[in-house]
């Protein structure tokens, strides 16, 4: 069984945001996937289904990021999921181009306090991510500002594209594991 995360914030305001990436992914997945992702539980909205065969637990944490740790951390001893194993997160990293993705197996919050909160309810960071860039913050701009703000038109379909992939990767991941999709999806845009 796997769980998939996908970090962001609860409330209408943080729709489509860039911030919101990680939910974005998850609601894209669900579609694919007939799963619904509508069960209030473990501080986050669930939905239960099958991916390639496996069992899956969609995860839109409901703690807003900086928390995301606490719901995570619920639902994998809930489910007694290993999460060095059978966790996927999935979130923004401003460090990236727009649409470009990045998936690890493990490492560092890298400044991202969803990823830093669940590093800190796990006790390692031993977990496999999938990074969506959305672009550095511009000179002059509040990060908070930047990463709260929406996307332009011109993004959104850079970024859609980029959700497209990301389901792709997870597919992947779990089918033939995170190197396959690394090797798959880790490329310069």
């Amino acid at each position: 069984m796997y769980i998939i995360a996908g970090l962001g914030n609860p409330r209408r305001e943080y729709e489509n945001t860039r911030h919101n990436i990680g939910f974005d992914v998850i609601d894209m997945l669900a579609e694919k996937t007939q799963i619904r992702v509508i069960e209030k539980k473990h501080k986050a909205l669930i939905g239960k289904g099958y991916i390639g065969g496996e069992k899956v637990i969609l995860i839109k944490p409901q703690t807003f990021m900086n928390l995301s740790g606490e719901s995570v951390r619920e639902v994998l001893d809930y489910y007694k999921v290993d999460a060095k194993e059978n966790l996927i997160v999935v979130y923004d990293d401003i460090s990236l181009e727009p649409g470009q993705l990045r998936i690890r197996k493990k490492g560092s919050a890298g400044g991202h306090n969803g990823i830093k909160n669940i590093i800190a309810h796990l006790g390692h960071d031993q977990f496999q991510r999938i990074k969506m860039g959305v672009g550095g913050k511009p000179e002059g701009y509040d990060l908070a500002d930047y990463v709260l703000g929406h996307f332009t038109g011109g993004e959104r379909k850079v970024m859609n594209a980029a959700c497209e992939e990301a389901c792709q990767a997870i597919e992947v991941m779990i089918s033939q594991g995170p190197d396959a999709a690394m090797n798959q999806f880790n490329k310069k845009k």
